[in-house]
C-alpha cells in the first residue's frame, strides 16, 4: 500500500479516523507539504483510537479504501497501514506508532506528526503524550472553533514552548509559525502550527447528511471517488 520511502527525507505521519477522508484532510496535507517541504505525507486510518470508546462509523477496510481513492494522484500522499488494527484488539497508540515509524525509515529521515488543532485540544488524554513532540515533530494545522492563542496551555504538562527561527523552511504563500519545546530533561523538539488553514469540512457533518438520505456531490466537500464508494457501499445510512 505505501510506496518506498528510501529517497524520502521529510515525512509526515497523518492520522486520524478518515470516516470519511475529505478535501479538507487533503488541504491540510498539501499545505504541510508546501510549507515544511515534505517530500511524503502518510495517510494513516487508525484502527482503534483509546479515546473514542465507539470507535469509526466505517470499517477500517473501507475508510482504507476510501483513503486511497482520496489521495489517488497525488505523488507526495500514500495510505500507511502503520496504525492497523492490531490482532489483539488493543487500541493504537499515536506515540508507539511513531517510534515504531522511526525505527523503519531510513538514516537521515525527519519524522512529523500532522494534526488538527482539534487533536492538540485533546492532547493531554493521549498515552505518553508529552513523549510524543520527540518521537516526531508536531505539525498543527488551524480549525474553525478550535483556538490556537493559548498554545502552552494545551500542550502536554512538563512541556515549555518558546518562538524559534523559520529559516530552514523554505519560501511558500502558508503561513507558519515555528516554535521549539522543552521538556524537564532538557530535551528539544521543534514544534509547527498552520494558522490559516480553517477549512469548515466536518466528517461528523458529512455522516450525518448521508444519514438524512443522501450525500452532496459538491467537490468542495468530498472527492469524487470517495462520494461514489459511500453510495454504492451503502456507508453511513
Amino acid at each position: 500500500m505505501s510506496q518506498p520511502l528510501s529517497r524520502d527525507r521529510r515525512v509526515a505521519f497523518f492520522g486520524g479516523s478518515f470516516d470519511p477522508p475529505h478535501v479538507g484532510h487533503l488541504s491540510v496535507a498539501r499545505a504541510a507539504c508546501v510549507a515544511l517541504g515534505l517530500d511524503r505525507v502518510l495517510f494513516a486510518p487508525v484502527g482503534a483510537q483509546p479515546l473514542k470508546a465507539d470507535g469509526a462509523t466505517a470499517d477500517f477496510e473501507d475508510r482504507v479504501a476510501m483513503t486511497g481513492l482520496a489521495i489517488a494522484g497525488e505523488p507526495k500522499f500514500a495510505v500507511s497501514l502503520a496504525d492497523a488494527p492490531k490482532a489483539s484488539g488493543a487500541p493504537n497508540y499515536t506515540v508507539e506508532t511513531l517510534e515504531r515509524l522511526r525505527g523503519e525509515l531510513p538514516q537521515g529521515c525527519r519524522l512529523y506528526c500532522l494534526m488538527g488543532a482539534d487533536s492538540l485540544a485533546g492532547l493531554r488524554q493521549w498515552h505518553r503524550a508529552a513523549e510524543i513532540p520527540f518521537a516526531a515533530a508536531m505539525v498543527v494545522a488551524s480549525r474553525p472553533g478550535e483556538s490556537l492563542n493559548d498554545l502552552q496551555g494545551l500542550l502536554p504538562v512538563g512541556l515549555t514552548m518558546e518562538d524559534a527561527d523559520c529559516a530552514e523552511l523554505p519560501e511558500s504563500d502558508v503561513e507558519v509559525r515555528c516554535y521549539q519545546l522543552e521538556d524537564g530533561d532538557g530535551r528539544r523538539a521543534a514544534f509547527y502550527v498552520l494558522p490559516g488553514l480553517d477549512v469548515a469540512i466536518s466528517a461528523t457533518a458529512i455522516r450525518a447528511r448521508v444519514a438524512e438520505g443522501g450525500i452532496s456531490a459538491d467537490r468542495t466537500v468530498l472527492p469524487d471517488a470517495v462520494s461514489e464508494y459511500i453510495r454504492t457501499h451503502g456507508l453511513y445510512r
